[in-house]
């Protein structure tokens, strides 16, 4: 008896699947943003000081120090549209929470819970990409969902300029963010749907069933590192500094809240229009550990211009925007080529759980150091020493993108310097 020979999915199909986890993304990455221009008004309202305000957004990233590679051994075992519907709820349920009180407590609970889904949710679509896209067109593929996120956090940190009413009270923005956390179960049930179908009339890329062991985490092999290594300074030079970017733009510089969104929003829309293209470029010409060495080397300069200069705005933000668009549409996609397909759920999973500890631990010492220079309007050089320490973790992303590069151009590279499209497709 011949066994029938089932078709790939079609293109449409697979990007239509790239759409509705894109969709949930772009929930999850509002709501996380939804707190940057409201640094003020919790500030004034509620008496918020700059450490309360880093607080409430490193307790988001403080459960993915355990969770996030839970999640990934969660995708390893139950599958993708399972473990995707389950972080999206949590999504749902976080901000619900966050916009019934002002108590630090009872928000900081909210974003808690919030970050449980929100960083496995990020997990589970990646793991989703490499599984529809692997061979394919993976890196213009997470590029494409990494502008739509994206465009979550433009809309984000736009808000004073399209819902200006709601600023008037603090709570207003978080009911508006928890709308959009709705988003989120709505890509994430689609997904289901599309991946079950797909099942049953497609030849997809097997799902893992391995059981994955801890031991396994030290066989992930030095590239993979340093790729974490990368992820954790890069990140953690620029989210914390978006925590405080509108606060800072109108104290430091003196921008509206609008306009201060605006700037902050500048290397969202960068990143928006870049990553796909740059991903789309990476595709076809590796070199990726060099792109990743000139992309870390752009954040170096730009925080001691905007801390010691009265250098146009746009100019750093424009700079920060390359590599912000840049460094992920190369550094996630790398992590398929280096990493058994079988291991993959929780090798993202690791490396989302060691970035969330630079986050955890960046946007508290962010905070503390606002506060240690008594950072405000009368005050701006109080700014000054959280700006030397997120270049000095853009020093740290040029040495672990070298180091990269040499180890794979030795004996145990992977291939991340020269795989192309052509050669992976041949």
């Amino acid at each position: 008896m011949t066994e029938t020979v089932r078709p790939e999915p079609s293109p449409l199909y697979r990007w239509l699947v790239l759409i509705f986890v894109s969709l949930a993304m772009f929930g999850s990455y509002y709501v996380y943003d939804a707190l940057s221009p409201l640094a003020d008004v919790l500030k004034q309202q509620l008496g918020f000081s700059d450490l309360d305000i880093g607080f409430l957004q490193a307790i988001y990233s403080f459960p993915n120090i355990f969770t996030v590679v839970i999640g990934g051994f969660v995708i390893d075992r139950i599958g993708l549209r399972k473990s995707l519907t389950i972080f999206a709820v949590l999504c749902f349920i976080g901000p619900a929470i966050t916009a019934t009180s002002g108590h630090l407590p009872i928000m900081a609970a909210g974003r808690f819970i919030f970050g449980m889904g929100a960083e496995s949710l990020n997990v589970a679509v990646i793991t989703a990409l490499a599984r529809w896209f692997k061979g394919k067109e993976l890196s213009f593929a997470f590029g494409l969902n990494l502008t739509t996120a994206r465009l979550g956090t433009f809309t984000a940190l736009n808000s004073p300029t399209w819902a200006r009413w709601a600023y008037a009270n603090w709570r207003t923005p978080f009911l508006i963010a928890l709308a959009f956390s709705a988003l989120c179960v709505v890509g994430a049930v689609i997904y289901w749907i599309m991946e079950e179908w797909a099942e049953k009339n497609y030849s997809l890329g097997a799902v893992s069933t391995d059981k994955v062991v801890f031991a396994d985490l030290w066989k992930f092999g030095v590239s993979y590192w340093l790729i974490v290594a990368l992820c954790i300074v890069f990140y953690s030079a620029i989210f914390p500094f978006q925590t405080f970017a509108v606060k800072f733009f109108m104290e430091a510089h003196g921008t509206s809240r609008e306009f201060g969104g605006f700037l902050s929003s500048m290397l969202t829309l960068f990143a928006m229009i870049a990553t796909p293209l740059f991903g789309l470029w990476v595709d076809r010409i590796g070199k990726r550990a060099l792109l990743m060495m000139f992309g870390s080397l752009l954040l170096i300069p730009v925080y001691l211009m905007m801390a010691y200069t009265q250098v146009n705005l746009y100019i750093p933000m424009a700079m920060m925007g390359v590599a912000f668009s840049l460094i992920p549409a190369v550094m996630w996609p790398s992590v398929a080529y280096i990493v058994d397909q079988a291991k993959l759920g929780t090798a993202y999973g690791l490396m989302t759980m060691i970035q969330n500890i630079g986050l955890f631990g960046l946007n508290l010492l962010i905070g503390w150091a606002n506060n240690f220079g008594h950072a405000d309007a009368s005050n701006p050089a109080g700014y000054h020493l959280g700006m030397w320490i997120f270049s000095v973790l853009g020093i740290l992303g040029v040495i672990f993108a070298f180091l990269l590069r040499q180890r794979e151009l030795g004996p145990h590279g992977h291939g991340l310097e020269t795989i192309t499209t052509a050669k992976v497709s041949a």
